[in-house]
């Protein structure tokens, strides 16, 4: 299929949204040559949580496509920015993984640079925990994050930060007043930028000559492999390769020359960059090898992926009708973004559901996009004294389990 075979994209293909924007060509590379892979059907934006459930949801559709021409994997519709992210409901310090892995990060990243005090600037810095690492190593520390109301719980809490997007016109900004940093990183944001190009150009313009750079992202080969379907929604307009990462940064004079795994999202990567020719690392030559075994760049293996993504659709929907039919009390766990995509595509709602239990006090009192499930704390859910709970969080598997067997004596 070409790019015509994105204007007839299954049954989401005619729908007209005032939200969103059609692609007509990569993101990456600007080629009209585009195949559509995979139709998720028309859903909200997973982070649209309403507070009641006669707010109208506007349905989008999620189809995922194809570069044919650099093998880029992407989304085939563009959600507005300014609704997606200018008040969020992530919040990265909710979860004590992301909190001890945020030292270890840092510890990488400086491990790479040059020694003494830093200055280490994060685009997407969200509250600032990732940040509040290098902080406590007595580093100068810089967030950038458009989520107003995130920015200003990251500036109260010591990590300055813009409230805004990212990009070259803003690094030209930021180096004017501070300076060029020792350390540019983006964890889990190039995905979601549509002008990832921008976003690249203003880390390049931001760091030093001998600086060091980081971009940390949801690795298409995982995804590929154990069918990380879940991880396709709406913000995520990218599903990157360290092929396609170092393509991108190349464009910009930026080179690879190391990669280290990430816990974060079930598997992710971190890539490390710098402006000097630095020699690449075995890691690097393998996880490049690993890539090209697995095809991450070719059709055939995501064609391979839509038809195991569909089988687990009717394997799940079938597994939760029984547990109803059998008369169980059945609740899910974690109201994350990918639980939304998963929800709505195997169409589990509310009337499977009693409610899904959520950490994040900023989701409480809300209902799951599309599927119209209350969304509690874990108290509230577990005094509905569950059969079964459906882990949605599951890249979260062990620190949910030991909580709720803990807390609430659930086994």
């Amino acid at each position: 299929q070409s790019s015509h075979g994105i204007r007839q994209a299954g049954r989401t293909a005619k729908m007209k949204c005032l939200l969103s924007e059609r692609l007509q060509s990569c993101r990456l590379c600007g080629s009209r040559n585009i195949e559509v892979i995979l139709d998720l059907g028309a859903q909200p934006p997973a982070n649209s949580l309403r507070q009641e459930k006669e707010e109208v949801q506007q349905l989008i559709p999620l189809v995922l496509c194809r570069c044919e021409n650099c093998g880029t994997v992407q989304l085939t519709e563009t959600v507005s920015p300014d609704y997606l992210f200018s008040h969020y409901v992530w919040v990265t310090g909710t979860s004590k993984g992301a909190q001890d892995y945020s030292r270890v990060f840092c510890k990488r990243l400086a491990s790479r640079s040059r020694q003494g005090r830093l200055f280490a600037v994060e685009v997407a810095s969200n509250d600032g925990t990732f940040l509040k690492a290098f902080q406590e190593r007595g580093d100068k520390v810089l967030g950038i994050d458009p989520a107003r109301n995130i920015a200003a719980i990251a500036t109260d809490a010591g990590i300055p930060t813009i409230p805004e997007f990212f990009g070259l016109e803003l690094a030209h900004r930021i180096v004017a007043e501070h300076g060029n940093a020792d350390i540019v990183f983006a964890r889990n944001v190039l995905p979601h930028v549509a002008n990832a190009n921008d976003v690249v150009a203003g880390m390049a313009n931001c760091l030093k000559g001998n600086g060091t750079g980081a971009i940390e992202f949801h690795r298409a080969d995982v995804i590929l492999e154990e069918l990380h379907y879940d991880s396709i929604y709406h913000e995520h307009l990218f599903f990157h390769s360290l092929q396609s990462v170092g393509m991108l940064l190349d464009r910009f004079g930026l080179k690879l020359f190391d990669v280290t795994d990430s816990p974060i999202s079930g598997g992710s990567l971190v890539a490390y960059f710098a402006k000097t020719v630095r020699t690449p690392t075995d890691a690097l030559k393998k996880m490049l090898e690993r890539e090209a075994v697995l095809g991450v760049d070719k059709s055939s293996p995501w064609r391979e992926f839509a038809m195991r993504c569909e089988r687990h659709r009717r394997a799940l929907g079938a597994l939760v009708e029984q547990t109803k039919a059998e008369g169980k009390r059945l609740i899910g766990y974690g109201a994350s973004a990918r639980s939304s995509t998963l929800l709505n595509y195997c169409g589990i709602d509310h009337r499977h559901l009693d409610v899904v239990a959520d950490q994040n006090a900023l989701k409480h009192g809300r209902y799951t996009p599309g599927t119209d499930i209350p969304i509690v704390t874990p108290e509230r859910a577990f005094a509905h004294r569950p059969d079964s709970v459906l882990l949605l969080a599951w890249n979260f598997r062990e620190e949910i389990l030991a909580r709720i067997s803990g807390d609430y004596g659930w086994h």
